[in-house]
């Protein structure tokens, strides 16, 4: 992929949105979809109609970690495959469907070597689910490390053939969040092989526009941006809150896309209003 004039919508939040649909905190978010999916699906259409091009399956954290948290680690193919098929379901032939994948939570350690080879063993497990289930491309997201992000990206490159897109989550000051600038982290991406690469999650669209100009400086790959709406607001239970406006998201999104941003939608907070807010860039001619 070369840098593209073009706008392509992803999608919005899924988990701040299965929430507020009845999901629990604290318990396996991929079996409570696949156990509640006519919410799943809603809001997957919801996307669809609203315009998005990409829709990502609800498989975030359905890796041997994340489902091992709940002694779930032997249903890794299981849960890949149903939740796939469950996307391509809201999806028809309206969208493409990428395949959802995030860290492990493990971060580098001394003996990186070790760490490196447990990262391959997880991200390829769960790469073969994907592809096997019919997935258009992969995601990568909220990426918190370039070493994991790397392991990540030879995993996923050795055991299939679909387009890999990167986004890291990063601090206001474009940093990574344990270590590292997104200059940094883009350029290595684009270096391995990724198809696209950018920034979701930790912050809003407001704080992104330094980050998105230093991102547009280091790579010549479509651009994804896909922030949460604003910066959270913490209630006494520990919730989050997001406050900012569909049209206030809209508007500084416009920003980044001035700057750069090719592949653009919402992270925590945001919903299919919010896509639909995005979607007149589509039509709008871009520098």
């Amino acid at each position: 992929m070369a840098y593209t004039k073009a706008i392509t919508l992803l999608d919005g939040a899924t988990g701040s949105n299965l929430r507020k649909m009845g999901m629990p905190v604290g318990i396996c978010a991929e079996k409570w979809t696949l156990e509640n999916s006519d919410a799943a699906l809603s809001l997957m259409r919801g996307y669809v109609n609203a315009g998005s091009d990409v829709i990502y399956a609800p498989t975030f954290s359905a890796n041997r970690i994340g489902l091992g948290m709940y002694g779930l680690e032997d249903h890794v193919s299981e849960f890949n495959e149903k939740l796939v098929a469950l996307a391509k379901r809201a999806a028809g032939d309206r969208a493409l469907v990428a395949g959802d994948m995030t860290t492990t939570g493990r971060l580098p350690e001394t003996e990186n070597d070790e760490r490196y080879r447990e990262w391959i063993e997880i991200y390829s497990e769960q790469a073969r689910a994907l592809s096997g289930a019919g997935a258009d491309l992969i995601v990568l997201e909220t990426m918190l490390t370039i070493e994991e992000a790397s392991a990540a990206l030879e995993a996923i490159q050795e055991s299939c053939l679909l387009p890999v897109m990167v986004s890291f989550t990063v601090s206001a000051d474009g940093r990574l969040l344990f270590g590292g600038s997104i200059e940094e982290a883009v350029s290595t991406m684009e270096a391995l092989g990724a198809d696209a690469v950018g920034v979701n999650c930790s912050v809003g669209p407001e704080q992104l526009e330094s980050t998105v100009r230093a991102i547009r400086s280091a790579t010549k790959l479509p651009l994804i941006v896909k922030p949460n709406a604003g910066m959270p607001r913490m209630d006494e239970l520990g919730q989050a809150h997001y406050d900012m406006t569909v049209e206030a998201f809209a508007e500084a999104m416009e920003i980044l896309i001035a700057r750069g941003a090719r592949l653009i939608g919402g992270c925590c907070g945001t919903d299919p209003e919010t896509i639909l807010a995005l979607r007149r860039f589509k039509a709008a001619p871009h520098e």
